[in-house]
């Protein structure tokens, strides 16, 4: 549950909404844009704002599946958004060769030289040439994020061993989807924060971290971006099918124990969490709750660890039985399939936030073979 706690406060700290560290393909990068569509539903971006912050993480996302480095590196690749009080910051890491690290920053320190106008020169040029080859160069799609965003593309290059590098590539726009930084600016980018955060996935086997506010079509994201994952590491189809109704319904334990938007956003926002310990798959969750329902769901938690496999078939029967059409709450339903599923018992903590909140955390490791 340590793993919990600092995933929890490096979320908040950097205002992290998605991370994901695996292979980025065709298939899994609509869903990456599509999570970031819902998540933008309640902000301030207009509709020119969306389509340009659309446009950069669509091309940074296909910059990826075009040139990053397949075949042992190719789950490397990272995409994370961060949100501010006015914006967006998207950043992507992925291996490149190491023979392309010289023309690709040659080509990107040229492109943050050029004033917004002098960009677009460069763009409409080089649509007439075939100066950029469509691999090792910065290419037409950086440019265009260039372009439709304005300001600079922050950069860094990683050494890895002696071929390859790791290319990290971050923007952060505004409400209108323009760049915040200012054109000239000297100082370098700082990949220091995102290197930690890659470090830690890397160190603990975790292929997803989502943290924002739960509703249908955020949690329809999460979860199809959980299938497409365990779709991509050969997973089982019973145990992907038992994973996938885990996170289901860990997604609603977050919905029914939530504190709300509001304090949510002022003291901890809900998290959900996909990794690998030991070979094994765990499933995280932490929300905020209120400290009047500690007890109760402490409670409702210890009497589903006290029990074994038949017990846990037991209590579930007797739980369904209470159940009518006129019933509001679930009870332990959702947690006891939890239980069912994983074969597992239920990891869990309460770390007290102030008088009236806590942030509950929840893990569980799936075992390969349960019923």
């Amino acid at each position: 549950m340590d793993l919990s706690r600092i995933i929890h406060r490096r979320m908040k700290k950097g205002h992290l909404m998605f991370v994901y560290r695996g292979e980025i393909t065709e298939k899994n990068s609509l869903q990456f844009l599509t999570l970031l569509e819902n998540e933008m539903k309640d902000d301030s971006f207009g509709s020119a704002g969306r389509k340009r912050l659309f446009m950069y993480v669509l091309e940074s996302l296909q910059n990826i599946v075009k040139h990053a480095e397949r075949q042992e590196h190719s789950g490397m690749s990272v995409v994370a958004y961060s949100k501010t009080n006015d914006g967006y910051t998207i950043t992507t890491g992925n291996i490149i060769e190491v023979a392309h690290v010289a023309n690709l920053k040659k080509r990107l320190d040229e492109l943050n030289s050029l004033d917004t106008g002098q960009t677009k020169v460069l763009y409409r040029q080089l649509l007439t040439t075939s100066e950029f080859s469509e691999k090792g160069g910065a290419g037409l799609g950086l440019i265009e994020m260039a372009v439709k965003t304005g300001n600079r593309l922050d950069f860094d290059f990683i050494p890895i061993d002696n071929d390859h590098s790791y290319f990290i590539l971050s923007k952060a726009v505004d409400s209108n989807g323009i760049g915040v930084h200012e054109e000239g600016r000297a100082e370098p980018f700082d990949s220091s924060a995102f290197l930690e955060l890659e470090n830690l996935m890397v160190e603990n086997g975790i292929h997803l971290i989502w943290s924002g506010h739960v509703s249908p079509d955020v949690d329809d994201d999460v979860l199809s971006i959980t299938e497409t994952t365990l779709t991509e590491e050969d997973v089982s189809s019973k145990l992907r099918r038992r994973i996938f109704v885990i996170m289901v319904e860990l997604l609603e334990n977050i919905f029914k124990y939530n504190a709300g938007k509001e304090a949510g956003e002022k003291f901890g926002m809900p998290i959900a969490v996909l990794r690998i310990e030991n070979g094994k798959f765990v499933v995280s969750t932490g929300n905020l709750i209120e400290n009047m329902g500690v007890r109760d769901l402490k409670e409702k938690i210890d009497s589903i660890n006290r029990n074994d496999k038949s017990g846990l078939k037991e209590l579930f029967l007797e739980s369904l039985s209470r159940q009518t059409i006129e019933t509001d709450s679930t009870g332990n339903m959702g947690l006891l399939a939890v239980a069912r599923k994983s074969g597992s018992r239920l990891m869990y903590r309460f770390e007290p936030v102030n008088d009236l909140y806590s942030y509950y955390m929840l893990a569980v490791k799936v075992r390969e073979i349960a019923d």
